[in-house]
């Protein structure tokens, strides 16, 4: 496998990532099935996309960026589905992240 597709594939687990977190937040505790279960097959989806890009990629910059979408990923969706607070301190340190993802895309 290419670097390239490591990269995509790591975006790609990066964005499941965020939707795990979503449905992980929607399973209230476990107490609803689907989206406990939705949750744990998007948990084994990124681990299988994450564990295939290491194969290629170094594991500092990788874990990071992956990380860092998750992150990012995870908060603009808080916003937009769940009314989280939009406060500028948010965004910019999201901003921030994002550009360190950027960073170390750039510098990898």
């Amino acid at each position: 496998m290419s670097a390239g597709w490591g990269w995509g594939l790591l975006v790609a687990s990066g964005c499941i990532d965020v939707a795990w977190a979503l449905a992980t937040k929607k399973a209230d505790g476990f107490r609803d099935p689907a989206w406990t279960a939705l949750s744990l097959v998007l948990l084994a989806a990124f681990v299988v996309l994450l564990t295939k890009a290491l194969q290629v990629l170094p594991v500092g910059t990788a874990y990071a960026v992956w990380t860092g979408i998750g992150a990012a990923g995870s908060v603009v969706a808080g916003i937009l589905l769940f009314g989280e607070p939009a406060d500028p301190v948010r965004l910019v340190f999201a901003a921030i992240t994002m550009m360190g993802i950027v960073g170390l895309r750039l510098a990898g």
